[in-house]
């Protein structure tokens, strides 16, 4: 089998899979490990090879299009594709599906486990900001097209930037959204980095920090940066708002 081929390379050699993007319809696999434990594939049309996304901090919607980037893991397969992890999924409105789902057929797929960047709830004390305040950068990823915070990903690392900016209370703030219009894919419009970097002020002012010390920037042309936040996957790491903290 093509899937079983493409996890073998990997192993066999040892090396860091490249990175896979591809543009198609998901199929949900309707396997019963308890609590969202259904499965999430989606199949390159180009390849032939179908990828098992269900470990991706935002989901397909089935009635849409969704851009896959990702490795593949040789991780264990419980939903009938080959898993990919790290993995990013993007929904492309513009792009309508019927909805597919697939019976289990056998397979158990996983017990849902909450990731690690869930925010605490607010009735919990929260821990103090520490030191040393000294300049810094922080990186916040977005998906294709889109200025939403991600639940349990993006707003995880906002709040934890947000928290320290206005205990640190910088000199200055400066706040860059990037938008990837340069993307052979999928491209992405200019607006989309006013619109990044607006929603990063907004929930920085809310959250404290002082809005005159704040200056936005946008750009149209990012270069990839290695961050495992996004699993140092390249074309991911194009869609962020970087806030550097100046002293």
């Amino acid at each position: 089998m093509k899937w079983a081929a493409v996890v073998l390379a990997v192993l066999a050699t040892g090396a860091t899979a490249q990175e896979v993007r591809f543009v198609s319809c998901p199929i949900y696999r309707d396997t019963d490990q308890g609590r969202k434990s259904g499965c999430w594939l989606v199949r390159d049309p180009a390849a032939g090879v179908t990828y098992d996304v269900s470990g991706a901090p935002s989901l397909p919607d089935w009635e849409h299009g969704v851009l896959v980037e990702g490795r593949v893991s040789g991780g264990a397969e419980a939903c009938g594709g080959v898993v990919m992890d790290p993995v990013r999924v993007s929904i492309i409105e513009d792009m309508s599906c019927v909805r597919r789902v697939l019976p289990a057929d056998g397979y158990k797929g996983r017990k849902f486990a909450l990731p690690k960047t869930v925010l605490k709830p607010l009735y919990l004390p929260a821990q103090p900001v520490a030191g040393p305040f000294e300049p810094r950068t922080f990186r916040l990823y977005f998906e294709h097209g889109s200025a939403f915070m991600t639940y349990q990903s993006t707003d995880y690392y906002m709040d934890e930037a947000a928290r320290w900016l206005a205990a640190a209370r910088p000199k200055r703030i400066v706040v860059t959204g990037y938008a990837a219009t340069r993307d052979a894919l999928v491209r992405e419009a200019r607006g989309v980095a006013q619109a990044r970097a607006e929603r990063t002020v907004e929930w920085l002012t809310r959250m404290g920090v002082d809005p005159k010390v704040i200056v936005v920037k946008t750009s149209g042309r990012p270069q990839p940066v290695a961050d495992p936040i996004v699993g140092n996957l390249s074309a991911p790491s194009l869609r962020r708002v970087e806030i550097q903290a100046e002293f």
